[in-house]
């Protein structure tokens, strides 16, 4: 099976990754297409849905060249799956024009409307129907805030000729030239109006909401035939588009997080945790998300999902703004050569603490310091509150479902580090998984979308695929660990 190829796309914010994976998981091909993000006003993000369309058609371009000018024999590439930024949504009409510009994810525009939702005492209804706080990083909230200020939206909608999608939806529907208009479960999941014990859009939220009229697309599986495209005269063949998916939880899925207790951290700017809690979906009492992990036609697993603000972000105002070392990679030696951090604890919260503080006005601070602390305490003490927030993320989830953690896989940027990764083992007193597979959200598209067409044959085959990896296991004394967990956990509590 190893001569057929999955086309796997991850549309991010900032890129279009394009990969193609072969019968053994393996990347015959990849390719990388910058894509412009607009921000402007007070908190605006925006991006233009057809160069999204457009970005995505000269990464798959570059990737499918690659390989052909490699030997390469397009003919064999056999499926498609679609990896993307989740809550970024796009609204078109029925000639499929874009009414706005697409939303992105982190824009703030609708942090009036959330206020005003909470005031109306909507908070428990909407986390109990979508697993969801009311957030502006939801898609729901920003579309309400486009009908009531947008003339030509809002005709739209109540005319009943607005369709709204998620990113994995507009180029669905772009592909299959407008023949399609699907979503998977897990991106319907991060909307504000999808049910997540019913697997369909919540009437009463919608009417609450003042969208009874909105178009919205047929959710589905991850897992599944979303249509046929040959990504306009790319392939000379028609190519089944057969996994749609949000991105963190195509990395779940890439990583492997099969089963109750699995769990996978992406340690990047920020940090998204997202555990596997099985069959049943919880609603967190401790800052947690609901959330689909990812789908099958056969199975559904729920996850909850707790996001860390700031991870390396902290190295790189370090570096940036302290100029304490050169390069990022030298922190790693620089933590190592002191025992310990010295009683220094630094509180990332430079744009506020997530998940499960939730302290979203607090600001950065150091404490500790003493005329015996150096800069490597402090490199080491930025260096632990990954871990540290990590910890706090995993015991909230523990508290909510009574699942205890199997083991934690990691992957991004900060994943490189040993220190880190070392530390977050025995800390967790767990295993940490670190598989370097920089891709693993196309990864996870990829299985999925071979799965439904037989390249891969069932979970057992793609856990045998990730055998290659590398297991950090605990080392040294719990101890002495676990009192500098407690030094962390009282000078999160002195503010």
């Amino acid at each position: 099976m190893t001569n057929s190829y999955i086309l796997a796309i991850d549309q991010g914010t900032s890129s279009t990754k394009t990969l193609l994976f072969d019968g053994e998981g393996r990347v015959a091909a990849r390719a990388s297409e910058p894509l412009t993000t607009n921000y402007f006003g007070d908190g605006y993000v925006e991006q233009d849905p057809e160069e999204i369309f457009r970005n995505v058609l000269t990464s798959v371009g570059k990737c499918i060249g690659t390989f052909a000018a490699e030997g390469g024999n397009l003919k064999a590439v056999s499926a498609c799956g679609i990896s993307n930024q989740r809550e970024t949504f796009v609204v078109w009409d029925e000639q499929g024009v874009p009414l706005h510009n697409a939303i992105v994810w982190q824009c703030k525009r609708s942090i009036g409307v959330c206020e005003r939702l909470k005031t109306e005492g909507l908070e428990e209804t909407i986390q109990a129907k979508t697993g969801l706080f009311i957030d502006p990083y939801f898609s729901g909230s920003k579309l309400i805030w486009l009908y009531e200020n947008d003339e030509t939206v809002r005709q739209a909608i109540d005319a009943g000729k607005a369709y709204f999608g998620t990113v994995d939806t507009w180029l669905l529907y772009k592909l299959t030239n407008g023949q399609q208009y699907l979503t998977d479960y897990t991106n319907a999941s991060r909307t504000l109006f999808f049910n997540l014990k019913t697997l369909a859009w919540d009437q009463e939220l919608l009417a609450t909401f003042g969208l009874s009229t909105l178009n919205l697309p047929e959710p589905k599986p991850s897992s599944a035939f979303f249509g046929e495209s040959n990504f306009n005269g790319l392939f000379d063949h028609i190519l089944p588009i057969t996994s749609l998916i949000g991105d963190s939880h195509a990395a779940a899925f890439g990583e492997g997080c099969f089963t109750p207790g699995t769990a996978k951290a992406t340690l990047g700017t920020g940090c998204s945790i997202i555990m596997n809690i099985g069959e049943t979906p919880t609603t967190s009492q401790y800052g947690m998300v609901t959330t689909i992990c990812w789908s099958t036609e056969g199975r559904v697993d729920y996850a909850l999902e707790g996001v860390i603000v700031t991870c390396g972000a902290t190295i790189e105002w370090l570096k940036n703004s302290l100029g304490l070392f050169a390069e990022s990679h030298e922190t790693e030696a620089m933590a190592t050569a002191v025992p310990d951090n010295g009683g220094v604890y630094i509180i990332p919260a430079f744009s506020g603490l997530g998940a499960p503080h939730w302290q979203m006005s607090r600001k950065a601070s150091i404490s500790g310091l003493t005329f015996g602390s150096t800069k490597n305490h402090i490199v080491r003490a930025a260096l632990e509150s990954i871990p540290y927030q990590i910890k706090d993320v995993i015991v909230a989830m523990e508290q909510d479902t009574g699942i205890p953690l199997e083991e934690l896989m990691v992957n991004g940027g900060i994943s490189a580090n040993k220190f880190v990764v070392q530390f977050l083992a025995d800390l967790l007193d767990k295993a940490v998984v670190n598989r370097a597979m920089p891709d693993v959200s196309a990864l996870g598209a990829a299985y999925l979308a071979g799965l439904k067409t037989g390249l891969y044959q069932s979970l057992e085959h793609l856990q045998a695929l990730n055998a290659g990896k590398t297991v950090i296991h605990p080392a040294g004394d719990g101890s002495s660990i676990q009192e500098a967990y407690m030094g962390w956990q009282s000078a999160i509590k002195a503010d």
